[in-house]
């Protein structure tokens, strides 16, 4: 999981969302804080919510198209775990949040497919073998 997550506020605008996300090179940014974490909003959202029906960026607000509640993870869950919460919710990404509820990490596919490759002499072996055939 990434540690350094950073958050926008619900006042900012789908522009200035849309901003962070190219400056970040991320596809979803969430809202609020790490101590009190509100929705997230994703490049989806913005596309659906403002492109799709012509609204200027500027005009709307993060927190008129979030999604929340928040489906997270806990820092002490193990990997499967948290893959089974993202594959059920069909989450590319998740936030991790410490027993207190407070946001530590952010988890996403890709996350979980370099560990699982790293990890896995048989995958790696086959990823091999299909590529040399």
């Amino acid at each position: 999981m990434a540690r350094d997550v950073e958050f926008i506020d619900g006042t900012a605008s789908l522009q200035e969302a849309a901003e962070m996300m190219g400056e970040l090179d991320v596809r979803a940014l969430p809202v609020g804080s790490s101590d009190q974490m509100q929705g997230v909003v994703t490049d989806r959202d913005i596309l659906y919510c403002y492109v799709a029906k012509g609204l200027a960026a500027n005009s709307v607000l993060v927190r008129d198209v979030l999604t929340s509640p928040v489906v997270s993870c806990d820092q002490d869950d193990t990997l499967r775990a948290a893959m089974d919460s993202m594959a059920a919710n069909h989450f590319r990404r998740m936030p991790v949040c410490d027993a207190r509820g407070r946001v530590v990490g952010w988890i996403t596919l890709a996350d979980l497919s370099r560990k699982l490759l790293v990890d896995s002499a048989a995958l790696q072996n086959f990823m091999q073998e299909l590529t040399e055939s």
